[in-house]
């Protein structure tokens, strides 16, 4: 699929190597041999595993050779949309098992962090095809995001709307995960673009959790009519999801990595309208009046990429769980709540810790089976050679 594939995944296996040992790639294959090539390739054996209660179940490939899938999202036929974080739309029909390509968005700017990024369809996708995508684009002398609405036609994209045509981006820190919410509100994340103050400035849209409709128009109940800004104080914020039992939003969020803070303080937060989050002024737990301490910190960082509450059938005891994907701490994580606003942790366990690597969305299929996407093309990882991936948990009976 990807030009210079092959070429680029040798040179990135050699240079792991390379630094696993610190000698050149010859030393290192003559002292080490054949186990370390095989560590180079991707999980053989697709077997049986077991959560902490008991809950068995497998992993299945469903698409292979992606370049940074970033947002999975169903439509109500059972077809699979996916973004590409290099600019491409693509969508796995129902039944089907390759991708079709429905677009390269022609103005996404690839570097860093940035590219392409988040994916919502419309409450009434059925009715209207409308398709939301959230990227980065080249401006002036750097970088910056937009959302912008589309109209799906006969696997193309038209009626391009630019619904936010301008967001604080750079090469990292873009937040940019859209989701439309119970309210049918289309809500979208933002990211500090590494410049930790405008996230408490509120004349900035970085930094936020913003509330629109579908036309870009601010809904007149949002905390400020005049404003898309829902909350904020927020660093950069990778997933939404909305507890089904409560109606509380539950976002996911990258701590300070070093140069903006102590590393580590990843987050799950519960997110109310006009609240403040604390960033930068709190971190790690902090709390002072006024502002909002997390439901849940990580230190060291796990850097949180998605957010999904379970609703499905396919796994009984998984329902009402919270789960999220994991880039640095390579697993899916589950969360299991009890109690009503605010929610207490029962517990939480690590799924497929390490096997596949940098794991991003996560998402229940209209099946109950629970699909997630990989990272390991992104620059921060050494890919197996049929990477990046999507995969499914399903049930092992």
């Amino acid at each position: 699929m990807l030009g210079g594939r092959q070429e680029k995944d040798r040179n990135q296996k050699e240079a792991f190597i390379e630094k696993l040992s610190g000698k050149p790639m010859k030393a290192h294959l003559l002292s080490f041999g054949l186990s370390v090539i095989l560590s180079l390739n991707p999980p053989q054996s697709q077997g049986i595993r077991t959560t902490s209660d008991g809950v068995k179940y497998k992993v299945e490939t469903v698409v292979e050779h992606l370049e940074v899938p970033w947002s999975l999202v169903f439509d109500g036929e059972g077809n699979l949309y996916f973004t590409e974080r290099p600019g491409r739309l693509q969508v796995l029909k129902h039944g089907g098992k390759t991708p079709t390509l429905i677009a390269r968005i022609v103005d996404v700017l690839h570097r860093g962090e940035g590219g392409l990024m988040g994916l919502a369809l419309h409450p009434e996708f059925d009715k209207n095809q409308y398709i939301f995508l959230s990227y980065t684009f080249k401006y002036r002398n750097g970088a910056a995001n937009r959302v912008v609405r589309y109209r799906l036609k006969e696997w193309t994209l038209s009626d391009r709307l630019e619904i936010v045509p301008h967001l604080p981006g750079s090469g990292v820190h873009n937040g940019c995960r859209i989701r439309f919410g119970p309210d049918r509100k289309l809500y979208v994340t933002t990211g500090d673009a590494a410049d930790r103050e405008i996230a408490q400035d509120l004349g900035s849209l970085g930094g936020k959790i913003l509330r629109l409709n579908d036309d870009g128009s601010i809904p007149a109940d949002n905390p400020d009519p005049k404003s898309p800004i829902f909350a904020f104080g927020v660093r950069n914020p990778q997933g939404i999801a909305w507890r089904p039992t409560s109606g509380e939003m539950f976002e996911t969020e990258h701590g300070p990595s070093g140069f903006d803070g102590p590393g580590g303080g990843d987050e799950v937060n519960i997110i109310a309208r006009g609240k403040n989050y604390g960033w930068p002024t709190i971190h790690h737990n902090q709390t002072t009046r006024g502002m909002e301490s997390p439901l849940r910190e990580y230190t060291p960082a796990i850097a949180p990429a998605s957010a999904m509450f379970y609703l499905g059938e396919a796994f009984k005891e998984f329902k009402g769980d919270f789960f999220f994907g994991c880039l640095r701490g390579e697993r899916i994580q589950r969360i299991v709540l009890a109690g009503a606003s605010p929610p207490r942790i029962v517990r939480e366990e690590p799924l497929l810790e390490g096997e596949f690597k940098r794991i991003r969305d996560v998402i229940e299929g209209p099946d109950g089976s629970i699909y997630f996407c990989t990272s390991n093309r992104d620059g921060r990882a050494s890919p197996f050679g049929s990477d990046d991936r999507i995969l499914r948990i399903v049930p092992a009976r």
